[in-house]
C-alpha cells in the first residue's frame, strides 16, 4: 500500500472521531510509512514511535491507532508520536508541548 493510500484511509476514518493529522505533512507521510513497513515487517502496523517486539501479544498496546492516544490527545492535544492531534493543537503556535511516552517501562523491550 502506498503511504497516500493509508493517509486517506485513515483520515476518513479517524477524522469523524475527532483525531486529525498534525499539519507537519512531512512528518506525518514519514509516520505514514513506518506504520506501513511496520505492517509488512510483525503483520501489524505498530507505532513507528516506539520500539516493537515483533510479538502482538506484547505489541497489542501500541498498534495504532494505540492504546494511549485518546489520554494523550486529551491531556496534550497531540499522541506521542504527533500523528493524531486534536484541531485545536494544529491551530497552536509552534512549539508544541512535549508528551511524554505513557507506555509502562516492562513493555518496553
Amino acid at each position: 500500500m502506498e503511504p497516500s493510500q493509508l493517509y486517506e484511509i485513515l483520515k476518513k476514518n479517524q477524522e469523524p472521531k475527532g483525531y486529525y493529522f498534525s499539519k507537519d505533512n512531512d512528518r506525518v507521510m514519514e509516520l505514514i510509512s513506518g506504520l506501513i513497513y511496520n505492517k509488512e515487517r510483525y503483520g501489524y502496523m505498530a507505532c513507528p514511535c516506539r520500539l516493537a517486539s515483533g510479538n502482538r501479544e506484547n505489541d497489542g498496546d501500541i498498534i495504532c491507532p494505540c492504546i494511549y492516544r485518546e489520554p494523550d490527545v486529551k491531556n496534550y492535544g497531540s499522541c506521542y508520536c504527533n500523528l493524531y492531534v486534536s484541531k485545536e493543537w494544529n491551530e497552536l503556535p509552534e512549539p508544541h508541548p512535549y508528551v511524554p511516552d505513557l507506555r509502562p517501562p516492562e513493555k518496553i523491550i
